[in-house]
């Protein structure tokens, strides 16, 4: 059974709405704007899984389909700018990665449709979303809010690391929701923990906030999700070996660039999904009326490369339950 499936888009058949793409006639050339935070020479890779799967769907860049790009280089400042641009450039739709992509894009307009791939709030506010079966406005796709995974990540790491006192977040300015924030403390307080939370606002900070974790006493890492660490990922896994901190990350990247552990939906499989909301929406389903999906299935994914240069022991328990281990 395939572990990463998601709940169903839509049931029954959609009709075309004033927000709703034209229906694909023969002939007709779609264009799709991104909007991403990250960097340009990364683009063809971040995006290759939606394009394949827009290939499937029978959208050929080049052919029927063209694609305006636009990466902000890790500068949050950048974003409506470029989403400005896409909009002066007439895109059809504007497919987003996280929050603050999504809340830039639907700043610069109300009219063109808007996918995202893995937004962590999409009801905070500038999203536009009443709720996520039927969101209402220009807004819809996918979403990594999940109730219960801030938990789960703690219950996780404590497994690990069964002698730890304290643990700390990780995160730029901005980028806990409350809600979040309120469950990391509700299970450290459940399992005996004390939380720290460090915030980064670049790369620089990653050293200095490591630093800072060890004189707390902290014994490991949670990950949030966030574009900086996400951005850096390889360079803040590394700081994290070099201070013997573990860690658990919120997306299986972290781990391919020598994370210890994660445990999450699988980010390339949203863009994926990303594509057939664009597919919909092309032959005429209103982003209003298409729910917003929330994954079901998870990965625990452990690098035990990682583990071993940590002087980190696994569990048997833990191993056991990971759906991959990087040996």
């Amino acid at each position: 059974m395939d572990r990463r499936t998601f709940l169903s888009a839509v049931t029954g058949s959609l009709l075309a709405a004033p927000l709703a793409a034209e229906a694909q006639p023969a002939g007709r050339v779609y264009t799709v704007g991104t909007l991403s935070l990250g960097f340009p020479d990364r683009a063809q890779d971040w995006w290759q899984p939606f394009l394949e799967t827009m290939r499937e769907l029978g959208y050929v860049e080049g052919r029927n389909l063209v694609m305006k790009r636009a990466s902000a280089g890790g500068r949050t400042d950048r974003l409506d700018e470029l989403a400005a641009e896409l909009v002066r450039s007439k895109v059809d739709v504007i497919v987003t990665t996280a929050g603050s992509e999504t809340r830039a894009a639907r700043q610069a307009t109300s009219r063109i449709p808007i996918v995202t791939t893995f937004a962590p709030d999409p009801l905070a506010e500038g999203m536009g979303v009443a709720n996520l079966a039927r969101p209402g406005g220009n807004v819809t796709g996918l979403t990594r809010l999940v109730p219960g995974l801030q938990q789960k990540y703690v219950e996780l790491l404590k497994e690990a690391l069964p002698s730890a006192s304290r643990v700390a977040a990780i995160s730029s300015p901005g980028s806990i929701r409350t809600e979040s924030l309120r469950e990391l403390e509700a299970a450290t307080k459940a399992l005996g923990l004390r939380l720290s939370v460090l915030t980064v606002d670049g790369p620089d900070d990653f050293d200095r906030a490591l630093i800072q974790a060890r004189k707390d006493g902290v014994a490991g890492i949670i990950a949030i999700g966030d574009p900086i660490t996400m951005q850096h990922r390889r360079a803040f896994a590394e700081l994290a070996l070099k201070h013997r901190l573990p860690a658990i990350y919120w997306t299986r990247e972290y781990v391919d660039d020598g994370g210890l552990m994660t445990y999450s939906a699988n980010i390339a499989d949203l863009r994926r999904r990303a594509a057939t909301y664009v597919d919909k929406i092309f032959k005429g389903a209103s982003p209003a009326d298409l729910p917003i999906e929330q994954p079901t299935k998870f990965e625990l994914v452990i690098n035990l490369k990682t583990a071993k240069a940590l002087g980190l022991t696994i569990p048997q328990s833990l191993l056991q339950r990971a759906d991959q281990v990087i040996e």
